[in-house]
């Protein structure tokens, strides 16, 4: 089939200067939600009617099977679709969607498709408490659809209707060309209504057909900042039913936010407040602490997250102990068993298997093997102010606290870097490494007093 999104409205109620389908739901552009759904589908075509902010939407979701069209004037729905009508194939079917409407599934999508087969006209409805503001679906007495008024052009009978119109509809594409090219814009907003196709169709002996989703939130739209955060908190509580179902415990389902894809093995626990963005792998046994912020990163089996720890582009690998507030940084690979505490911040750096970390030091473009020991305090220094080095580490290493590694550096394995040394040389196996001080102990040493005013 043919799909053809609308999405070249201003937005104005959204106050924003970015258009309105690139406003972000669950870290992805609404517009985003929309296409993804719509490739689930068995679509031969894709095309996307852009209007307000064109160039930044075609940057902002380019891809080879997407056809962009202008609508350079909005005149209306009826009015966007006609501008793809030379891109579509008259043969097949052509399903509409909204930009701004994006948690329709995919499964409801299929039902309509199906009740508008042999060439009927297909319609999603949705029955609301309140239907202010949106189209009503007339129907006559034999509950077939007749009609579909606005709300500005309904009359009072009218607006008790509570049946909406969600203006997703599916067609028989060889026909729409005469429709809309007799749609016409006396209606209170001087505009071409998709809607007014019903009409044009039934006169032609079409059958309209309706069909109603699952779920109302399916066809909810996006049109201020409210119903943005709304739709925000209906995502997430499907993310985390899902998780649930999935057997993953949740210590509050209302307290965790996935801006992405979060795949979880047997026995997962996540607590409170943590957010999980991009593709993220989490083994069996992981237990996620609260406060955590957990991006692009494959978690193996058994590993903890202590709380308030942010990992961004990392591997962990099995049973980890991280944290809390520790930073883990693109590039950072962990290796079965090791140990990674408070504020401690790696960055392009390996850790070797059970090597320790435990508080208080920065490893930046670093191989480090395995079972070395960490001091409070070390830090590599990887920067010249130009180029970046690396320091090597090798296996069963005992760094003493406040060392300094300046880069480009090699410390053989069993080595010993006393407390306090900066190593500005490679280190041989087995050698102790530090830097020669004197300490002085004044025996009749004074401290200074505060002066009284």
């Amino acid at each position: 089939m043919n799909i053809v999104i609308l999405a070249a409205g201003i937005g104005k109620r959204m106050h924003s200067e970015r258009p309105k389908v690139l406003h972000l739901l669950a870290g992805r552009p609404v517009l985003s939600h929309v296409i993804s759904t719509a490739r689930a589908l068995a679509t031969n075509r894709l095309i996307v009617v852009v209007g307000h902010g064109a160039e930044a939407v075609r940057e902002a979701i380019a891809a080879p099977d997407i056809k962009f069209v202008l609508q350079a004037e909005q005149q209306g729905t009826g009015h966007a679709v006609q501008q793809a009508l030379p891109f579509i194939d008259p043969s097949l079917p052509t399903l509409v969607l909204y930009g701004d409407v994006p948690l329709t599934r995919a499964s409801t999508l299929r039902r309509l498709v199906k009740a508008a087969a042999n060439g009927h006209y297909g319609v999603l409805t949705v029955t609301l408490d309140d239907p202010c503001g949106y189209g009503r679906i007339v129907r006559d007495c034999d509950g077939r659809i007749i009609r579909i008024i606005e709300q500005k052009d309904a009359n009072p009978w009218q607006r008790q209707i509570c049946e909406i119109n969600t203006g997703i509809v599916i067609s028989p594409s060889g026909r729409l060309e005469a429709w809309l090219s007799s749609l016409k814009n006396d209606n209170m907003q001087h505009e071409f209504y998709l809607t007014d196709v019903v009409e044009r169709a039934i006169n032609d002996g079409v059958e309209v057909v309706g069909v109603q989703p699952d779920d109302i939130w399916e066809a909810l739209g996006v049109n201020n900042k409210r119903q943005l955060a709304d739709l925000e908190r209906v995502y997430q509580r499907n993310e985390a039913l899902r998780l649930l179902d999935s057997g993953v415990t949740l210590v509050d389902p209302s307290r965790i936010d996935v801006r992405g894809t979060l795949e979880c093995g047997a026995e997962v626990l996540i607590d409170v407040n943590c957010v999980f963005e991009g593709h993220v792998v989490l083994g069996d046994y992981v237990n996620i602490e609260p406060n955590c912020v957990i991006r692009e990163t494959t978690i193996a089996a058994g590993t903890r997250v202590n709380a308030f720890t942010y990992i961004d582009g990392a591997c962990l690998g099995e049973n980890v102990v991280l944290g809390p507030y520790a930073r883990l940084r693109s590039g950072t690979i962990l290796s079965s068993n090791a140990h990674v505490g408070n504020f401690v911040e790696i960055k392009n750096a390996v850790l070797g298997h059970y090597a320790k970390a435990n508080h208080l030091s920065y490893i930046g473009d670093a191989d480090i093997g395995a079972r070395v020991n960490i001091g409070a305090g070390t830090i590599t220094c990887n920067y010249d102010g130009v180029n970046k080095h690396r320091t090597v580490v090798c296996d069963d290493v005992f760094i003493g606290s406040d060392t300094q590694l300046v880069a480009p550096v090699i410390v053989g394995s069993g080595a010993t870097l006393a407390a306090g040394t900066t190593v500005w040389h490679d280190v041989p196996a087995g050698a102790l490494a530090l830097n020669e001080k004197t300490q002085i102990a004044k025996t009749e040493y004074a401290r200074p007093v505060k002066k009284k005013a």
